[in-house]
């Protein structure tokens, strides 16, 4: 009797996966990397992260005296504070995070991560730390040059701190999740740039960051107000302008609570959108 041996397909096997905890560790070594490739572009650490101070020294140097009247008056350098504060927020999150993701997708990087045991959640924990990271410095920054350079008088009580704290990083976060969606629209790592930019530049003209808001025709108000960049420039105001200034934004108010709903629906929208559109490898790749 012969036996006939029946042939089989050899299988690569598949990489293993890393449990939780050792995901969160290399995602948290990772930090480390993403910042040394980050101050290593020299052209990104200009455009991204000193591109606020440089602006705010542009205004502040340019339109001088005081805004509004009485004893409550504050200097146009510390008028264009709160908005530079969140146009950096945005540039962090939004211009910086999309821009890196899609010359990821590009060179390649990602496609080789994607054949390695390394989980996206690794991976954007790298890059969320990264974004953390250069947004508390380059904040830092914008602000110690408004203090040493311009004598801005920064609020002194713990309520505007705590106002600025939660503004800032929910602001952050919503922002990092929108650029992890938006990195999905450039085509290729060369035209990134070219798509990223004008929108994020865009956002910032109609939402108060270079333009007093109240200067902007009341139909580009409403529109600005569908963005979140809008809702994190106002917040910022509440934090730095004294009281009365509040009677120039819509509806006569800080209005807070608006300003944490505006930005928990962008942040919820951005963490749809950027689980629906990441891939390792784009879709016709």
């Amino acid at each position: 009797m012969t036996t006939t041996a029946t042939p089989t397909t050899a299988t690569a096997p598949a990489p293993p996966a890393f449990g939780l905890g050792r995901t969160v560790r290399l995602g948290v070594r990772r930090i480390g990397f993403e910042l040394r490739q980050y101050f290593r572009a020299g052209d990104q650490v200009f455009f991204t992260f000193l591109f606020p101070t440089v602006m705010y020294l542009v205004f502040a140097t340019i339109f001088t005296g005081d805004t509004g009247q009485g004893p409550n008056a504050v200097s146009m350098a510390t008028y264009y504070l709160p908005g530079l504060i969140a146009g950096g927020i945005l540039l962090a999150g939004v211009q910086g995070l999309s821009i890196e993701i899609a010359v990821e997708k590009s060179d390649g990087t990602l496609k080789r991560l994607g054949g390695t045991p390394i989980s996206p959640v690794t991976y954007f924990i790298g890059k969320i730390g990264e974004v953390f990271v250069t947004a508390v410095l380059q904040i830092g920054l914008l602000i110690a040059v408004a203090v040493i350079v311009y004598r801005v008088e920064l609020p002194t009580d713990a309520a505007a701190w705590g106002r600025f704290a939660w503004i800032f990083v929910l602001g952050l976060i919503t922002c990092t999740l929108l650029g992890i969606a938006v990195s999905a629209l450039p085509r290729s790592g060369k035209t990134s740039s070219a798509v990223v930019i004008p929108i994020v530049l865009l956002l910032q003209f109609i939402s108060g960051v270079y333009i007093s808001f109240a200067a902007l025709p009341d139909w580009l108000q409403n529109v600005a107000s569908v963005f979140p960049v809008k809702w994190i420039a106002q917040g910022m105001r509440s934090a730095i302008l004294p009281d009365e200034y509040k009677a120039a934004e819509m509806g006569g108010a800080w209005d807070l609570g608006m300003v944490a709903v505006m930005l928990g629906v962008w942040l919820v929208a951005g963490l749809i959108l950027s689980r629906l559109t990441f891939r390792w490898i784009r879709r016709d790749g």
